[in-house]
């Protein structure tokens, strides 16, 4: 199946400019080609189009994964009322005592919650299985980091960071990949802000949109 995803403008994520009306066209879990979407849409008329609002980027990659998903707990929305909405770490988090069936059920709410970040990736070792799990199945991408980071843990990876130190990698060059599978996987992110200098003002709670492998994984309702 062929996809089509379109925003105002899509930035590679390296020093090439900004695409006006550019679009990503995804082939099953892989990048198929990059381009204006006048010319993908022409080369391809048969594929689904899915204009989205913004800017279209590589995907993010928060470098506190230990931090967000081994050492605070996010409560289930029918524990709001006695625990909040907010991750609970510390003294808080120690009160708990949590099960492996927590945990996991936790690590999947943190998840999605990355996930509304634009972040495809997170960064340090997750040594409980039932976090590893729930990262492996949402296909979220596991990076070494030699250190944590210093600063407390955000879920928005562009807090303090510039959009080139937060990606997971820049989008391939213009133009269509092979056709033997080999491309690039379909994995990016789409903020409901006009420029790169909004997204870093205002942040990674823009996302409207996260791609992981051709799946979209968040959809802003």
């Amino acid at each position: 199946m062929l996809t089509i995803h379109a925003a105002d403008l899509l930035v590679p994520g390296d020093r090439r400019p900004a695409l006006p009306d550019g679009a990503v066209l995804v082939r099953d879990r892989r990048l198929a080609a990059i381009g204006p979407l006048g010319t993908l849409t022409a080369a391809h008329p048969a594929a689904r189009v899915r204009r989205w609002p913004g800017l279209l980027t590589p995907g993010l990659v928060n470098p506190y994964g230990p931090e967000l998903l081994e050492h605070a707990y996010h409560p289930d929305p029918r524990e709001a009322g006695e625990l909040g909405t907010e991750p609970l770490t510390g003294e808080a988090l120690a009160a708990l005592a949590l099960t492996e069936a927590r945990r996991g059920g936790s690590a999947r709410r943190g998840v999605q919650r990355l996930l509304a970040h634009g972040v495809v990736a997170v960064a340090g070792e997750l040594p409980t299985p039932a976090v590893r799990d729930a990262v492996h199945r949402a296909g979220l991408g596991v990076l070494p980091r030699p250190a944590a980071p210093d600063g407390p843990a955000v879920l928005d990876p562009l807090r303090g960071r510039s959009l080139a130190e937060a990606i997971a990698g820049p989008l391939p060059p213009e133009g269509e990949q092979p056709e033997d599978g080999g491309g690039p996987e379909a994995t990016f992110a789409v903020f409901d802000v006009p420029d790169e200098a909004a997204l870093t003002g205002r942040g990674a709670g823009t996302c409207v949109a996260t791609v992981v492998a051709g799946r979209l994984l968040y959809r802003q309702r």
